[in-house]
C-alpha cells in the first residue's frame, strides 16, 4: 500500500469521526435512533407490506374490503365519538385545576394525588368502575338511597362507561403538561395586566390562553393518541358489540379470531392514518390561532 493511501497515523478516533461531522452527541443518538427502527419502523414497515397481500384479490383488496363494510369503517366514527369528546374533556378541566394548583402550598402533593391514575393502569381503573358504577355499586345505592333514582342508572357496559374511563386515566397526561406550560410563565405578565384595568377573564384571553396554545395542543394530541387506541375500557365498561365497538377491537378482531392478519394489517394502517389526520389538524389549527401574549407575533 502506497503512503498516499495510507490511513494517518496518531489521529485518534473521535478526531477523524469529528471531522466527518459525526460527534460524541451524534453517537448517543444511534441507541435510540436503533431502538426507534426496532420497535415502531420496522413493524410499521411490515404491517404496511403485508396489507398489500391479501388472501385473495388485488394489493388494495383489503382497504377495498376495509370501507366496503359497515361493520368495519363504522367503528372509525364510533372510535372518534369516543375520543375527540373525552380528550376535550380532558383538555378543558386541566386549564382550570393547574391555573388552580399552581397557587396552591402543596402543589407536590396535590400533583401526585391527580396524577394516581397513570400508577394504577386502564384495566385497574376499569375494574374499579366497575365496582362503582354497577347496577348495585357505590353510586346507584347513594342515589337510591336518597331517593334520586327508582332503578339503577346504567352507567356501565355502554358508551359512558368508556367515556369515563378514557377521562380518569387521560386527564393526568393533559393536567401535567398544562401544570408544565402554566408554571413556565411569568405572573408579572398578568399583574401588569391587572395594573391596567384587565379583569382575570381578559388576564386569561390575552396573556394566559395564548401563551397555552402551544401545550394545549400537544396536551390535546398525546391524550387523543391515548384515547383513540383505547382498548381495554371498550371490552371491560363498554358495548364491544355496539356503541364501543373501537377500531382497536376490530382490528383485534380480524386478528385473531378471523386470523386474517392482511386485513387486520389494513386496518391498523387506517387507523394511525385517522390520528395522523387528526393530529396534523390539531397542529396546523395551534399555528394559525397562537399569534402570542396581548396581540403579540406568532411565535
Amino acid at each position: 500500500m502506497s503512503a498516499t493511501t495510507a490511513r494517518p497515523a496518531g489521529i485518534p478516533v473521535t478526531q477523524r469521526l469529528a471531522a466527518r461531522g459525526i460527534d460524541g452527541l451524534t453517537l448517543l443518538a444511534v441507541p435510540a435512533a436503533l431502538f426507534l427502527i426496532l420497535t415502531f419502523v420496522y413493524p410499521f414497515l411490515y404491517g404496511l407490506n403485508l396489507s398489500f397481500h391479501p388472501k385473495a384479490g388485488g394489493a388494495l383488496a383489503n382497504y377495498a374490503t376495509f370501507f366496503s363494510d359497515p361493520f368495519l369503517y363504522d367503528t372509525i366514527w364510533k372510535t372518534l365519538a369516543i375520543a375527540i369528546p373525552a380528550t376535550l374533556l380532558n383538555v378543558v378541566l386541566s386549564i382550570p385545576v393547574a391555573m388552580r394548583v399552581r397557587l396552591m402550598r402543596r402543589q407536590k402533593l396535590l400533583t401526585t394525588i391527580l396524577v394516581i391514575p397513570i400508577t394504577l393502569g386502564t384495566v385497574l381503573v376499569a375494574e374499579g368502575l366497575l365496582t362503582y358504577l354497577g347496577p348495585r355499586g357505590w353510586v346507584n345505592r347513594v342515589l337510591i338511597g336518597f331517593g334520586l333514582s327508582d332503578s339503577p342508572i346504567r352507567l356501565i357496559h355502554n358508551y359512558w362507561g368508556v367515556m369515563l374511563s378514557l377521562v380518569i386515566s387521560g386527564f393526568p397526561f393533559t393536567f401535567l403538561l398544562t401544570l408544565s406550560y402554566v408554571t413556565g410563565i411569568d405572573p408579572m405578565l398578568a399583574k401588569a395586566a391587572a395594573t391596567l384595568g384587565a379583569s382575570p377573564w381578559t388576564q386569561f384571553k390575552q396573556i394566559y390562553l395564548p401563551l397555552l396554545a402551544p401545550g394545549l395542543a400537544m396536551g390535546f394530541c398525546l391524550a387523543f393518541v391515548q384515547s383513540f387506541a383505547v382498548f381495554p375500557s371498550a371490552v371491560l365498561l363498554g358495548d364491544p358489540a355496539g356503541s364501543s365497538r373501537v377500531m382497536a377491537l376490530a382490528v383485534y378482531e380480524l386478528a385473531y379470531e378471523d386470523y386474517n392478519a392482511p386485513l387486520a394489517a389494513a386496518g391498523a394502517m387506517v387507523m394511525g392514518a385517522v390520528q395522523l389526520i387528526v393530529v396534523a389538524s390539531v397542529l396546523g389549527l395551534r399555528g394559525l390561532f397562537y399569534r402570542g401574549p396581548v396581540g403579540g407575533t406568532k411565535g
